[in-house]
């Protein structure tokens, strides 16, 4: 299974990134110093998004990159006594006392300003847009983004000869190597004849869920789970393969979307229930439907090179439904020229790109609201329990962003509270909405960011020397539109903060551990190691415990397994069988789900060199007692 490279948060002291091995990107070190946490107070109006250095084209994984101006990758670690990393200018030792205090205590902390923000003050803004940089070119665009060669870049190079143009922020995150047996091969296939328009075929209970072979339950033996089903492909693809995105379940239906269809499937025997043909591309969807399985996805605006992802459809999953259709307002000449993010909280869908931000209501499509006045302008969100907005500021300076964190109310988009990151750093991914964890990024630097419910500074996370993290993300490259959620290999609860750590070895006996955080300290609490010779990463909380995937390995099968919040033994709750582990272990940039006693494994993207080979792809696997 593909992993993403190995990083680490904070250890030691802030400071200048530290060039380590190739291929081990590590977040910034240090122990932050104590200092009281400050209540934010109004913000002022904002503008326009800051202007981002835009990362490495999305495609296959592949070794980290080189964004414009920046070395290869970020991540790497800081070293005690240098400088701090992305606290507030208004915090003391890097943390403020009270707005406009600036830290002028010696020692590793010194003058600077440490790594986390501070609460927005009025007035506090730049005024001036600032070039972009020119894009990397990529593949297929953003996140789980479209099935063809993008032709945004190059759009966006010749754009900014001519004008000033608002670029926002990107992730980078890429894999390791060893895995090319497994990567998606671009070579020539069929071409899929769209519809003109979305179409439900209600599906005759056969489909392409295929029960599971009696020769894969053969080999079973006693306590471990039975393969309910498997699939394979069975949609003609284009020559470049395509982003699957879900898996979702919804009472008795596992469902999954790529290319130009979403399909439907029977959790207890994989039978197709329904598939809804798109006329285009899918090419954006929310990691998580609403409590009541409506779902808005992304279709690009046409089938040619020049289409954008610019289409919102709006699909009831537990019957494949196409409810509302509608296309994005276009916010000016350079908006959609990159791709979109969609997120969901309650009712709302919330759509993020750079330059200008919409929110839709799920039920019915109307447009609760768009851009936000002032100097700053989300470019990314992150739903659930909460809506948190991810926002670029305009600086004079496309070296040195700024970026700040908000609540939002999700119908009317007013800010709950602000909360502004130290220049220079960027909002990378949300790893939990409720409570509150941020991942940071400065180019080769990592840390990890916890606010209070009031937006106010919480901790920042510190490992202990030697750890190294590696959350999986999902797609390796991203066309400057993001998903700020979905992340797994991250769990947080009230207090705690989960991570698991990057292989301890190599070869066939790989193994590591999860990482308990306390949240009001940044500090580790405990370490709880992986079942023997196995890997595990937190997938969610679960009746109070920690839900781990226990991945497969060489002659070793996988499984669900749970972590009670003191640490401890990881406790199995679903033993997948040793005699289909070389089929698990498959699945390339696999995606897992574990809902009502079942666990399902979905292929995060599905290519093959012919047409052949491409319908004996597995697709996804569902294990059960």
């Amino acid at each position: 299974m593909t992993q993403p490279p190995s990083q680490q948060p904070p250890q030691g002291g802030f400071g200048a990134p530290q060039e380590p091995p190739q291929g081990s990107p590590q977040p910034p070190q240090g122990p932050p110093p104590s200092g009281p946490p400050q209540t934010p107070p109004p913000q002022p109006p904002q503008a326009p998004p800051a202007p981002q250095t835009p990362p490495p084209g999305y495609g296959y994984p592949q070794t980290p990159g080189q964004a414009p101006g920046q070395a290869p990758g970020y991540g790497y670690p800081q070293q005690p006594g240098q400088q701090p990393g992305p606290y507030s200018q208004q915090q003391p030792g890097p943390y403020a006392q009270q707005p406009g205090q600036y830290n002028q205590q010696p020692g590793p902390y010194g003058q600077q300003p440490g790594p986390y923000g501070q609460p927005t003050q009025p007035g506090y803004g730049y005024p001036q847009q600032q070039y972009p940089g020119a894009p990397a070119p990529g593949g297929p665009g953003g996140q789980g983004g479209g099935n063809s060669p993008k032709r945004k870049p190059a759009l966006i190079i010749g754009a900014a000869a001519a004008a000033l143009l608002v670029i926002g922020g990107g992730i980078f995150i890429a894999t390791s190597g060893s895995d090319d047996d497994k990567k998606p091969v671009a070579e020539k296939s069929g071409d899929a004849k769209p519809s003109s328009s979305p179409s439900v075929n209600e599906g005759n209970g056969n489909g392409d869920g295929r029960g599971a072979d009696d020769d894969l339950n053969a080999g079973r033996k006693k306590g471990e789970a039975k393969i309910l089903w498997l699939q394979k492909n069975d949609v003609d693809l284009p020559g470049n393969g395509a982003d699957v995105y879900g898996p979702w379940v919804v009472g008795d239906t596992v469902v999954k979307g790529m290319y130009r269809s979403v399909s439907g499937y029977s959790v207890a025997d994989g039978k197709q229930k329904w598939t809804l043909k798109l006329p285009a591309d899918l090419c954006a969807a929310p990691s998580q439907p609403t409590t009541d399985g409506k779902i808005v996805i992304g279709v690009e605006n046409g089938t040619t090179d020049k289409a954008d992802c610019a289409d919102l459809q709006m699909i009831d999953l537990n019957t494949g439904k196409a409810g509302w259709k509608k296309s994005v307002k276009k916010g000016g000449l350079f908006d959609l020229m990159s791709d979109i993010s969609l997120a969901i909280s309650g009712d709302t869908v919330t759509v993020g790109r750079t330059g200008n931000s919409n929110a839709y209501r799920v039920s019915d499509g109307k447009e609760l609201f768009g851009n936000q006045s002032g100097n700053c302008q989300p470019f990314a969100f992150a739903g659930g329990p909460k809506l948190i907005a991810a926002s670029s500021c305009r600086t004079d300076d496309v070296e040195n962003p700024q970026h700040q964190i908000q609540e939002l109310d999700p119908v009317t988009g007013k800010p709950r509270w602000t909360y502004r990151i130290k220049r220079g750093w960027e909002i990378d991914r949300v790893y939990s909405v409720s409570p509150l964890v941020v991942s940071l990024k400065k180019d080769k630097e990592w840390s990890i960011l916890a606010l209070k419910e009031n937006g106010s500074f919480r901790s920042g996370v510190v490992s202990d020397k030697g750890d190294k993290f590696s959350p999986d993300c999902g797609s390796a490259f991203a066309i400057f539109g993001k998903s700020l959620d979905g992340c797994t290999g991250v769990a947080a609860d009230a207090n705690t903060f989960y991570m698991s750590t990057s292989p301890d070895s190599s070869g066939t006996a790989r193994t590591n551990k999860v990482v308990a955080f306390d949240l009001n300290t940044g500090k580790s609490k405990w370490k709880a190691a992986a079942p023997a010779d196995s890997m595990v990463k937190p997938l969610r909380m679960e009746g109070g415990n920690v839900l781990l995937y226990v991945e497969a390995g060489y002659n070793k099968g996988g499984g669900i397994a749970t972590l009670a919040p003191t640490g401890g033994t990881p406790q199995m709750v679903l033993r997948h069988p040793v005699s289909t582990a070389e089929i698990e272990s498959s699945f390339y940039n696999s995606k897992i789900v574990y809902a009502g006693g079942r666990s399902f494994i979905a292929s995060g993207r599905v290519s093959a060199s012919n047409d052949k080979e491409e319908l004996q792809t597995k697709t996804m696997m569902a294990f059960g007692n």
